[in-house]
């Protein structure tokens, strides 16, 4: 609007004639000038020039918003956007509602602590009738490390809703809904992201799981500025899909070990009168998330996996709505279940860590219950 023509601008012929002999073409180049600097200028006297500036100003100001009419159209704005719930009381309270849609969600953690178990659980959720909390709609899954399992996702079916799966033809056609795409490759996966787009202007697609997109990216390039050029074009399309088809779209990320240098950036840690970096609390593990700061940017909802002295927990780590909390869970035949519907406050470096400390313990004993 700056640069809006004062032509355009409905000013007093008189004046709007002089700001056109003095080659004042743009409302900015008027409100770049001061009062005095443009009666000199134009050769006018005060009044008529904080009129015209007056009446620039009005014209290519945004209009104020109120802090009420702010929570007003946000409001608006989650009912038209929705949120879909995960089944998980707690954890849907603290986000009002369940994994919002339109945006990108993001579940990161180390490797067997239950992402793909989470994933299972949400497609068989979408792909339920409405009258069960379902979405009644297909779902597009990247399964890109081949853990995809239809066993398992007949299983949670069957324990989660039995008057569904124990029925044989409501059972196929649930997991009839759950289409499976195992790319091999960045480009494949370039080239079935560009044709769902079809579906989704059809509206046949109610969510969309990318598990996991470090994968894609770590097979084909390292660490590091070629990373985030092979990431950047898939977070802008990624994004694009989500706020488009307004969906849920839920990706994984994996883990990997902080370097010192990035060690270093972390706010609790201080420096030394010798100018070296201390860190005054050790954790159990120093790790973080896959993919960079570029991707982390892209996420509006970050839910971290972990585990801790033998317990798995569920972390919202980033939420526009929520404040930091964990909650306990453990994996079971019906798929993750929390043990407290009651969110454990985070603080300090605690929201961004990823512990994974009794991680191997828990897997073990966590798989063997489920076989």
């Amino acid at each position: 609007m700056a640069n809006k023509l004062i032509s355009e601008i409905p000013l007093p012929k008189s004046i709007a004639n002089v700001f056109a002999a003095r080659n004042i073409s743009t409302a900015k180049d008027a409100l770049s000038l001061t009062e005095f600097e443009l009666m000199e200028l134009l050769d006018v006297g005060l009044t008529e020039v904080r009129s015209a500036l007056s009446q620039i100003s009005e014209i290519v100001a945004p209009p104020y918003k109120t802090a009420l009419s702010l929570m007003e159209q946000r409001l608006q704005n989650e009912h038209l956007g929705g949120h879909f719930p995960t089944g998980l009381k707690g954890l849907d309270a603290a986000l009002r509602g369940g994994i919002p849609f339109g945006v990108l969600t993001e579940l990161v953690g180390p490797a067997g602590i239950g992402k793909t178990q989470f994933c299972l659980k949400l497609s068989l959720l979408a792909s339920l009738p409405t009258n069960y909390g379902g979405l009644d709609g297909r779902v597009i899954y990247f399964d890109v490390e081949s853990k995809f399992s239809s066993r398992r996702l007949l299983e949670i079916g069957l324990r989660s809703f039995p008057e569904i799966f124990q029925m044989k033809e409501m059972a196929q056609e649930m997991a009839g809904r759950i289409v499976v795409l195992q790319p091999t490759s960045l480009s494949e996966f370039t080239q079935s992201l560009e044709q769902i787009k079809v579906s989704l202007l059809q509206n046949q697609v109610k969510m969309l799981v990318i598990d996991s997109m470090a994968a894609l990216v770590s097979e084909e390039h390292e660490q590091g500025v070629r990373r985030q050029q092979a990431l950047s074009w898939h977070i802008s399309f990624i994004k694009s899909l989500a706020e488009f088809s307004r969906i849920p779209v839920v990706v994984t990320n994996q883990v990997r070990s902080q370097n010192h240098d990035q060690a270093s950036q972390y706010s609790f840690q201080v420096q030394g009168r010798d100018g070296t970096i201390e860190t005054p609390t050790r954790y159990d593990s120093h790790l973080v998330a896959a993919l960079g700061i570029h991707w982390a940017h892209a996420v509006t909802t970050r839910l971290v996996l972990e585990a801790k002295s033998g317990q798995r927990f569920i972390k919202v780590a980033k939420s526009p709505i929520s404040p930091p909390l964990a909650f306990p869970f453990h994996i079971t035949s019906s798929g993750i279940s929390l043990l407290s519907d009651e969110g454990i406050e985070l603080m300090g470096p605690e929201i961004n860590s990823i512990h994974c400390q009794g991680h191997n313990e828990i897997i073990n004993f966590g798989m063997e219950s489920l076989h």
